[in-house]
């Protein structure tokens, strides 16, 4: 580009800045100039900024510090960290790389810290600095000159506040001298506090204040004057809120003019000046040197008070000349010299007068070295007074000469009366002494009169902690023009002038010793975990406060102290210790409707035990709660308190096993008739036994099971007899093929228990003989094989019954013609015997309870072999020696009773006598008394009764198997000693001295005064006494005693007109209420009683008198009815403090109470006695007794699921009632109420058998005469048995036996024609082979019976078919139940019981088999039947007893309360009872009055006579009064002798203040209000949630002003805070008036209903005036609230076209009568007659709509359109209902599905939802 010049801009690279690049891009010619501009300050930028950014390429960097190593604690650790180099990019690089001089250190010292440095280094947190806002800390701070400290206000409508941040500074310190320390060592323990906190800027709460109050009279009742209203402040302004505005309001008043000239002046008297000692006047000496006038004039002007005169300023109109201003600066300046000279002299004196009292109590005269010593100090005043006197002229010397000299004659003066006044001393001293000689001879009476001088001596005044110096004190007098400026004297015309002296007591504060030495620490020893002792030290005092002085600091303090040193041994330690458990008891868990309450015989499973805990000193022993108690020495329980730790428990749930009931088998068959004996078979006597079996392990061995053996007796016994195994087959006779023949027996030699034994024994026994067979023949009867013999019908045979068995055969084929042997007949076919031919007879042995176990003395206890260490381990109890227990045994005859022992066999009868272990006694052990308890102090009044003390000791182990019993006395109680006097100190007050006057020389110059009458101060001495009168110090009554007494009163020394009086006596008592008059008197006192004026009755009564009060009272009850309380001993106790649940008597009728209060005449509170009551009523009231729930009796079980392998079988109860009043809650529910258990059940598969009888006679269907032979059917009767160990016995129903095991009942099958080959029946299919496949077969076979003939041939005598799997084959496993729910014993409540399953066989196509399929095949049993388990046991709650009851809450008063407590010692468990939720109870206390000492109202304050205004006096008094204790209960005020026995104090202030200076303003001041009450506690608060900024109060002191000239010098108002507590929150809100015209009052109202100034936000203001322009001046109109004028109600607006008001028009009213109305049948139109007066006022609305269809400006109203819309809907809707009734309805079409349908919908049954909480 070519610029402009001719040059051209280009080449070269772009110009940078800071990273910018400047493209070279074609731009305007009008741009080339900025541009080059923008270049050249680029580059020069660029230039200057190169050296400044140039960084290094490669720079060291280093890693963190490692851990501080080295080998002792503390600074002398090292650690280290790696340094290498890097380039700038972040890759590591060589270290020449880097320059070696700025290589950081790789190592470096440290601080190791150790554990023990923990309590040598802590983290000092410094506090919360302000508040920072967020927005101004995250701004970068931005505007430096701004203000950090003040948060800035949140603009607009703030809610909450602004949300800040606050910082503070945390640093790990030395916590010795707290030396700033590395953060690393406080870290190491602690991580570092947080620095910054989320803080809230709240919004601004401006200040907020009360309504003006009335304005107040017209300060002057002539001429102008002021009327103030003021108003208090409620709440401060906060955080930055707007200032309070003013509290104060003025304007004039002129309530007319004044008659006379108004006075300008008024006296005023000051306050009084500070309390001096009075100091000698000097006399006057007249000095020879000449004073000049204006020096004479100057002192003759000086005040005789010490205090100088108020400088007056120049009255108008005059003017001071500069030689006037010097001449009175001058005298100032001599004024104030001789002040501070004459204040000097006045303590000189006072040392010198204090000096002389001592020397004169001690009786000593001062010495010379006394003397020196004084004139000293004379001499470094005067030196003193030298060194600070200022140069003075000649006049003024020659004046200090001449007092100079006027001095040392004083001093003269005054040493020589100290002389003669030592001597006056010393001759009254002798001559008391000479007096007391000569008067008393006896020795014990002078004895009594020392002790008396001894006594009066130490209560002397000044020789005690005070020092009683009485002085005076002066006050000024002014007078006051009405502006407020001073004037002289002169200008107030007073005739008396009020006294300006007074006598004073001097100040003096409070003074006491240094602190003494630290006394011993409180604890011994040392306990590292235990409580610190305490070590205290004290000082005395020296000096008691006088006269307002400072307090008395602490004269005792405490700290906690551990001894130190190596002797100190280490504290005893305590430790807890139990006692044994108590029997585990079961029915303390039962409900209230189980069955088992009546007899809890036999309870077992889960149930409660408990112990009790005591504290003992520990030993080196181990605690003896670890095993057994063994030993008969327990240490003594002390004091719970001293053990620390948690204490064990006292209860626990325990298991009492169930016993385990014996059972038995099944009886077996009887057996062969025996010999009792076989040893022994001389007795032709023999027995058939039949036995059972224990199955299980029973609870105390087999002696609980009944009999095993039952035996009858028989004839011919045998021990050994011959057994058919098996018969061979029949071989016919002659070695034929057919025909009859023989089975030879195959036998073994069995006992009587069918044992197989040697064949010798049986040699005496019969063999079994061959029987007899026959084989047939092709063409004889071919007939079955026997079936086995039936069950025996009978177990044995009696008169009556017979043992019978059958068996049974059938023919397989007829005979050939006459050929063969013929077929029997058919009752050839039936054979029967006789069977169990014994008697019905038996016998067994029946055995009794095995005995107690009694000392066997045969065998010595060292002998007893059964004894070892490992007795009593693991449960079992130690056994000491071996004794014998014995039962009895009896032979009886089943169903008749015991017989002789000979009809049962001897040789199975059981044993009589067994050994046993005998278990060790255990005797009761108790431990040693505690300590008795200590006597409660009996100091407190009002302890009539005689207070107790007792102890008791515990029992730690119950007797057993015969030991000692415990004692029966386990408490033991007694009455206190008579205690000795309280210890208690009292203020002893002695008498008053005489009163002491101002001095004369303040006084002289005062018009009136004389020199020994007036106004002065007395005082006395105060002694602290033990109650028994011992003299003791002052600190212990000033720590333990009431308030010191008042050492000084005002004092009156009458004058000679003055008459004195006694103070009043008190009135006389009363005979009886409202009858006669009760009188006080009093008396006058010396002169008195002889002067005229004194004994004038009238001024000056002797006596009073009034009527005796007529007190009437009435009692009425006050306050709510207390909780219902149950009498006492309602609970029953267990043993070893074992409370009884369920027993507990926590319901039934009490009582519950309400307090009476007493009542006088006059509505005051008395004693509940005068109304003749005992301060209760009593109403009797019920506490419902806790209903448990209330459930069925268990079901009978259910039958099992299954009829082969193993189900379930169920059992269920069902809700009765449910639970209340806090009752044991209901177990968990189903829908119906109920609830099951469910057990597996397992169900023998052999259990129920089918039984099929023989096959009947052939049935041939195609007969064949001759042959009797062909097809033909056969058929048997099939029933389902119980099948018994004898065999089948009872049919049952069909469906218990397996279907699929059913035998046919019919066969059709060909019968064998003669000759035919005869098979046997099919014998049962073989078992396949497993696993099965289709490759394998199974087979039956068949034999034949009879051989054919003819050459014919037996058909196959084996039959095959293939096995498929589940149709013929099968496969077997186990199946595994589920759980059953746990089973308790039936005695048990809860606890341990057994979860049960079962072992299921299960084919493979899912059917239940009988376990012998499985077992057969040798399968694995891996899975555990049975398995413990607990259930949760119904623990009730556990509740102590009620503490007894508490003091009153109030000790007067309406409100007072009783409470006692109980507390939960076991919260409840499982379905236990719940807790009650009433863990305290309260009655009402006897009401009594609440009497107080309270003050009166200040009285008006008021100045001395003669003054105006100044300093005055307010007086209160102070009353006894009567309330009912109620908070805000103003009382009534009653007879001083009511409060006779409270302390004297108000509101717990015993400094009583009844009198105090006040200001009495001056016509024309301006001075601020007394301070008002505090207000509300108020809190910060947004929308009602407390901000947690605290609560504040506040008091205020309004202005007010008397002269409107004056009100600017008026002071400041005044205000204060202060922190509170129970604070409120208060909202503000705008609150509006009913508009007036064009306008309403608007207030803001705080939320408790006070109307305030602030506090509500200006930007919601409403509106409190309105106008209409123009103004709405046509009748029956008014201005709205949107500024137009609308017309009253009943009235229409007709508008102009311009939008105004041109009328109101009445519009058309229907007027709708209502009930009550008369003319209720008469309906008219208003508008017809617009001019009749209308009847009913705007209110009426309930009478009269007004319809007014327009609007104001003509327009149809809104409603109109409504109306308009809703009568054509309606139309439309009723033309189209019409059209619907009317239209002609179509045929239904009938259809046959449909109907069906219908059908079942209606025959469906209901099904209802159920939520499972039936009310039964």
């Amino acid at each position: 580009m070519r610029l402009a010049g001719g040059a051209v801009w280009g080449g070269g690279a772009p110009c940078r800045r800071g990273g910018s690049v400047f493209r070279r891009v074609p731009l305007p010619t009008p741009l080339l100039m900025l541009m080059l501009m923008l270049m050249m300050l680029c580059v020069g930028t660029s230039r200057a900024q190169t050296p400044a950014n140039t960084k290094p390429i490669y720079v060291w960097q280093t890693g963190q510090w490692g851990r501080c190593m080295g080998s002792e604690c503390g600074p002398g650790g090292s650690q280290s960290r790696a340094v290498w180099c890097a380039h700038a990019e972040g890759w590591t690089t060589l270290h020449t790389n880097c320059p070696p001089a700025e290589r950081p250190d790789n190592r470096q010292s440290c601080f190791r810290v150790c554990d023990w440095h923990k309590e040598l280094y802590d983290w000092q947190l410094g506090a919360w600095n302000q508040c920072v806002p967020v927005s101004q800390r995250s701004g970068g701070g931005g505007g430096g000159g701004s203000d950090r400290g003040v948060p800035p206000r949140p603009d607009g409508d703030c809610q909450r506040g602004e949300e800040g941040i606050q910082t503070r500074e945390v640093q790990c310190v030395h916590t010795a001298d707290g030396a700033p320390a590395q953060d690393d060592i406080c870290e190491y323990f602690e991580p570092k506090p947080r620095l910054e906190q989320a803080c809230l800027i709240p919004c601004p709460r401006d200040c907020v204040v009360s309504r003006f109050s009335a304005w107040t009279d017209c300060s002057k009742t002539c001429g102008t004057g002021l009327q103030n209203r003021v108003r208090t402040i409620l709440a401060p302004p906060l955080f930055g809120g707007s200032a309070c505005p003013n509290l104060t309001e003025f304007r004039t008043c002129q309530p007319g003019p004044c008659e006379g000239e108004e006075s300008l002046y008024s006296l005023k008297v000051g306050p009084w000046g500070a309390c001096s000692v009075p100091v000698p006047v000097p006399v006057p000496v007249p000095v020879p040197v000449p004073v000049p006038a204006s020096l004479r004039q100057a002192r003759h002007a000086e005040p005789a008070e010490p205090q100088s005169e108020p400088e007056t300023e120049p009255e108008e109109g005059q003017s001071e000349t500069a030689p006037g201003r010097k001449k009175n600066r001058k005298e100032r300046k001599h004024r104030r010299e001789r002040k501070n000279r004459k204040e000097r002299k006045e303590r000189l004196k006072e040392r010198r007068a204090r000096k002389e009292r001592k020397q004169r109590e001690e009786g000593k005269e001062a010495g010379e070295e006394e003397k020196k010593e004084e004139e000293k100090k004379e001499e470094e005043e005067r030196k003193e007074l030298a060194q600070e006197r200022p140069r003075e002229d000649g006049r003024a010397r020659l004046d200090r000469q001449a007092r100079k000299q006027q001095r040392r004659r004083e001093r003269q003066k005054e040493r020589e009366m100290k002389m003669k006044e030592r001597e006056r001393e010393r001759g009254m001293k002798e001559k008391e002494r000479e007096r007391e000689r000569g008067r008393v001879k006896d020795p014990e009476t002078r004895e009594l009169i020392k002790k008396k001088r001894t006594r009066n001596r130490q209560n002397r005044q000044g020789a005690k902690l005070w020092d009683l110096q009485v002085g005076y004190q002066l006050r000024e007098l002014m007078c006051v023009h009405k502006n407020g400026n001073t004037a002289a004297l002169s200008h107030c015309h007073q005739e008396t002038l009020p006294v300006t002296y007074q006598a004073c007591v001097m100040r003096r504060d409070c003074e006491v010793t240094e602190w003494g030495e630290w006394a011993a620490c409180s604890k011994s020893c040392y306990d590292p975990n235990g409580p610190k002792g305490q070590r205290t030290r004290s000082r005395r005092l020296t000096q008691l406060p006088v006269a307002g002085g400072a307090d008395c600091p602490l004269l005792e303090e405490t700290e906690d102290c551990t001894p130190q040193g190596d002797a100190v041994q280490t504290c005893i330690a305590y430790n807890w210790k139990v006692t044994e458990w108590s029997e585990c008891r079961v029915d303390v868990l039962l409900s209230q409707q189980d069955r088992r309450r009546g007899n809890q015989t036999g309870l077992c499973g889960g149930g409660v035990q408990n112990r009790e805990v005591y504290c003992v000193l520990s030993s080196n022993d181990p605690p003896s709660n670890l095993g057994p108690i063994r030993t008969k020495e327990a240490s003594r329980p002390v004091d719970s308190a001293l053990c620390l730790g948690v204490a064990p428990n006292t209860t626990q749930l325990c298991q009492l096993p169930c016993p385990v009931e014996c059972q038995v088998s099944a009886w077996s068959a009887w057996g062969p008739c025996t010999y009792e004996n076989c040893s022994d078979q001389t007795t032709k006597k023999g027995f058939k036994l039949r036995k059972r079996r224990i199955v299980n392990e029973p609870t105390g061995g087999t002696g609980s099971c009944p009999h095993l053996t039952e035996a009858i007796p028989c004839d011919e016994p045998s021990c050994f007899d011959w057994l058919v195994l098996k018969l061979e087959a029949c071989i016919p006779d002659n070695q034929r093929q057919c025909g009859p023949g023989t089975q030879v027996p195959q036998v073994q030699c069995v006992n009587s228990d069918g044992e197989f034994v040697d064949g010798q024994l049986c040699r005496d026994a019969i063999l079994p003989m061959p029987a007899l067979c026959e084989v047939p023949c092709p063409k004889d009867c071919v007939l079955s094989p026997w079936t086995l013999w039936s069950p025996c019908s009978h177990t044995c045979s009696g008169k009556n019954t017979e043992g019978r068995q059958m068996r049974a055969r059938s023919i397989l084929a007829y005979n050939a013609g006459e050929g063969g042997v013929q077929c029997p007949n058919s009752s050839a076919l039936q054979e029967s015997r006789s069977c169990n031919e014994h008697p019905c007879t038996v016998y067994h042995w029946q055995t009794g309870a095995w005995g107690q176990c009694i000392e066997d003395t045969s065998v010595p206890p060292g002998n007893a072999s059964l004894i070892g260490p490992g007795a009593g381990v693991g449960g079992a109890e130690p056994s000491c020696s071996v004794g014998m227990q014995t039962r009895k045994v009896i032979c009886v005859r089943v169903n008749v009773g015991q017989v002789p022992p000979k009809k049962c066999p001897e040789s199975i009868r059981p044993e009589t006598v067994r050994p046993c272990l005998l278990p060790c006694k255990r005797d009761c052990i108790v431990t040693p008394y505690t300590d008795w308890t200590p006597c409660p102090a009996t100091c407190q009044t009002g302890l009539k009764q005689k207070r107790k003390q007792s102890r008791k000791r515990i029992i730690i182990q119950l007797p057993a198997n015969g030991g000692q019993d415990c004692p029966e006395v386990l408490t033991q109680e007694r009455d206190c000693e008579t205690p000795s006097t309280c210890p208690g100190y009292r203020w002893k007050t002695h008498k008053w001295r005489r009163c002491q006057l101002v001095p004369w020389s303040v006084r002289q110059d005062t018009p009136g005064a004389l020199e020994s009458c007036g106004p002065g101060l007395q005082a006395r001495a105060v002694s602290c006494r033990k109650q028994d009168g011992g003299l003791v110090d002052v600190e212990l009554c000033l720590k333990h005693a009431t308030p010191m007494p008042a050492l000084t009163q005002a004092c009156q020394l009458p004058c000679q007109d003055d008459c004195q009086l006694t103070h009043w006596s008190k009135f006389s008592t009363c005979a009886a209420d409202c009858v006669g008059v009760r009188t006080r008197k009093r008396a006058l006192v010396g002169k008195s009683k002889k002067r005229e004026q004194c004994k004038n009755t009238q001024l000056h009564p002797l006596s009073e008198t009034q009527y005796c009060p007529c007190n009437k009272y009435s009692a009425q009850p006050v306050g709510n009815w207390s909780d219902c309380i149950l009498p006492e001993g309602g609970r029953l106790e267990g043993q070893l403090g074992m409370r009884v649940q369920g027993d507990i008597k926590e319901c039934g009728q009490g009582y519950r109470y309400q307090a009476m209060a007493c009542y006088d005449q006059d509505a005051r509170l008395v004693e509940t006695a005068r109304c003749n009551s005992h301060g209760y009523i009593e109403e009797a009231c019920i506490i419902p007794c806790p209903s448990d729930c209330k459930l069925s009796e268990w079901s009978n079980w259910s039958r099992c699921s299954k009829s082969c392998g193993s189900g379930v079988k169920v059992r269920s109860k069902w809700l009765r009632e449910k639970p209340y009043n806090g009752g044991r809650p209901c177990p968990k529910l189903d829908h119906v109420n109920q609830v099951y258990e469910v057990v597996p059940c397992l169900s023998d598969c052999g259990q129920y058998v089918w039984v099929a009888e023989p096959w009947s006679v052939w049935k041939v269907s195609s007969v064949d005469l001759k042959e009797n032979c062909g097809e033909g059917v056969q058929t048997r009767k099939v029933r389902c048995m119980l099948n018994t160990i004898d065999g089948p016995a009872d049919p049952v129903e069909d469906y218990l036996c397996d279907p699929e095991d059913m035998p046919l009942g019919a066969r059709e099958s060909r019968l064998p024609c003669p000759e035919d080959c005869v098979l046997s029946d099919w014998g049962s299919w073989s078992r396949c082979p497993l696993p099965c496949s289709g490759n394998t077969t199974r087979e039956r076979t068949a034999y034949p019976i009879r051989q054919p003939g003819g050459g014919k041939q037996c058909p196959p005598t084996t039959e095959k078919e293939p096995c498929a799997l589940n149709g013929n084959c099968f496969t077997y496993s186990y199946n595994i139940t589920d759980w059953s729910t746990c089973q308790l014993s039936e005695r048990a409540v809860c606890g341990s019981g057994i979860k049960t399953r079962m072992l299921d066989c299960v084919r493979s196509d899912g059917k239940s088999v009988d376990l012998k399929f499985c077992e057969e095949l040798g399968l694995e049993k891996r899975w555990q039947m049975n398995v413990s388990c607990v259930v949760e046991c119904p623990v009730n709650c556990q509740m102590s007893d009620w503490s007894p009851w508490s003091e009153c809450t109030h000790s007067c008063g309406l409100a007072g309360k009783l409470w006692r407590r109980r507390w939960v010692l076991q919260v409840s468990q499982g379905d236990g009872r719940p807790c009650p939720p009433q863990l305290e109870q309260w009655k009402p206390c006897p009401v009594k009055p609440c009497h107080s000492w309270r003050y009166s109202s200040w009285s008006q304050c008021s100045t001395v006579q003669g003054a105006r205004c100044g300093e005055g006096v307010r007086f209160r008094n102070v009353s006894c009064f009567v309330s009912d204790g109620s908070a805000g209960a103003a009382g009534s005020m009653v007879d001083e002798e009511l409060c006779e026995d409270l302390e004297l104090a108000v509101d717990g202030d015993k400094n009583i203040i009844l009198q105090e200076t006040c200001a009495v303003p001056c016509p024309g001041e301006c001075y601020l209000m007394e301070w008002t009450a505090w207000s509300r506690c108020q809190l910060s608060c947004a929308r009602g949630v407390d901000l947690g900024m605290g609560a504040v109060q506040v008091r205020s002191r309004a202005v007010l002003a008397q002269e409107p000239e004056n009100l600017l010098q008026c002071p400041d108002q005044d205000w204060e805070a202060r922190p509170c507590t129970e604070g409120q929150c208060y909202e503000y809100k705008w609150m509006t008036g009913p508009w007036r015209g064009s306008s309403r009052q608007v207030w803001c109202q705080r939320s408790d209903g006070l109307n305030v100034t602030g506090g509500c936000p200006s930007t919601s203001e409403p509106v409190s005036d309105r106008s209409c322009v123009p103004a709405c001046d046509k009748p029956r109109s008014y201005c709205t609230e949107a500024g137009i004028c609308g017309c009253e109600e009943g009235y229409t607006e007709v508008m102009t076209s311009d939008g105004l008001l041109d009328q109101c028009t009445l519009i058309p009213v229907l007027e709708i009568p209502t009930a009550g109305d008369s003319k209720a049948d008469v309906k008219t139109i208003r508008a017809l007659s617009p001019t009749l007066p209308t009847s009913n006022k705007p209110a009426r609305a309930g009478r009269t709509w007004f319809l007014q269809p327009f609007g104001p400006d003509g327009t149809l109203k809104t409603w109109v359109y409504g109306v308009a819309a809703g009568a054509f809907v309606l139309m439309v809707f009723i033309v189209s209902m019409t059209y619907l009734a009317c239209k002609k309805p179509k045929k239904p079409q009938r259809r046959h599905h449909l109907h069906h349908h219908h059908q079942n919908n209606r025959l469906k049954p209901l099904t209802l939802a159920y939520d499972g909480d039936a009310d039964m």
